[in-house]
This record gives C-alpha cells, structure tokens and sequence, in this order.
C-alpha cells in the first residue's frame, strides 16, 4: 500500500486516491500531418528520360557496332601481315616455309611431320604459344604453295567463316595485303 500525504505535490486535484492511482494522463488529438512532398518522379517524367535514351541508343549503336566491324578486320588484316612476316623468318632458317600439313602451328611448335626443319628457331617464331584464331575465333587458312604466291598464301574468311562474301563477311587475304605495307 502507498501512502500519500494528503496535499502533497502530486495529490493535489484527486478526491481520493483510487482516482489518483487509475487517473491517466489525457490523450491529444492526433495532429493533422501535413503531406510530404513526393519524393520521386513521375510516370511522364519516366518515360519521357526513356525515351531520350532509347532515341540516343538508336543513333548511336549503328555507328559503334559498325566501328567494331572494322576493328575487327584490320586486327585480322594485321594478324595475317605478322604471320606473313614469321612464316618468312621461319622459311630464312630453313630454306623453305612450312608446308600446308604442318601449318601455322610450325611457327609455335617444332615440326614433326617430313620435311622436319634442320634450324627451327627455338621458343618459335610467334610470341604466343598457340597459333593465332581469327578475330571471329576462326583458324586462319594457310596454303603452302599458294595459289596466288609461289611461297605460301593465308586467309581468313571474315565474320561469316565462308569462302566469299561481301562487307564485313568479305575474305581477307595475303595477297591482297601486298599494296598495303605487308612484309612479304
């Protein structure tokens, strides 16, 4: 049991002290909360960046697609000139360039098929250890004679991996290079 004085601080307003023990404190009106502003954007405003992006995209795309077409062809045009380049430093020690058979492989591994080279260039002629691909990931063709060169011809099928073709599915060949800075 508590006991209170009678006109003590806290008693005071209570007849008894039933009523002070159950009395609670008076509850307010819950205030009215104002709206926040929204914090986002809006359907129109949506659709409307969506659309400046996809009318961006659409403008764009063609030219950066088509840049990466062309990337593609001088990097095969530039393969074909190195390999040019080492089948020529590989046919110097050895008198004659790899034959169709042992291909450009002979330019990374020593040859085991006949004619095996007498003075093949130890570590190769290529710094990487396996031969080139295409940049389509296609092996490179390689014809030892060539049907264009007497010595040897190698060709790559373009984004298609057909013989022929037209724009970016065009063959690219050795000895189209010639005119164009090509070693051999």
């Amino acid at each position: 049991m508590i006991f209170v004085r009678r006109g003590c601080r806290p008693c005071r307003g209570f007849a008894s002290m039933r009523e002070m023990l159950t009395w609670t404190k008076p509850r307010r009106a819950p205030r009215q909360r104002r709206a926040a502003p929204a914090a986002g954007f809006t359907l129109i405003e949506m659709l409307i960046v969506i659309s400046i992006i996809g009318l961006l995209a659409a403008l764009i795309a063609p030219r950066l697609l088509g840049h990466f077409t062309a990337a593609k062809r001088t990097k095969a045009m530039a393969d074909i000139k190195i390999l040019s380049a080492a089948i020529e430093l590989y046919a110097i020690d050895n008198n004659k360039p790899p034959t169709t058979e042992q291909g450009i492989r002979a330019l990374v591994e020593k040859p085991i098929q006949e004619p095996v080279p007498a003075r093949w260039r130890e570590g190769g002629y290529l710094k990487q250890r396996l031969p080139p691909k295409d940049p389509w990931g296609n092996e490179y063709i390689y014809l030892s004679p060539g049907l264009h060169d007497p010595e040897f011809d190698i060709l790559c099928y373009g984004s298609d991996g057909a013989a022929g073709g037209a724009s970016d599915a065009a063959d690219i060949e050795s000895w189209d290079l010639q005119g164009e800075g090509a070693v051999k």
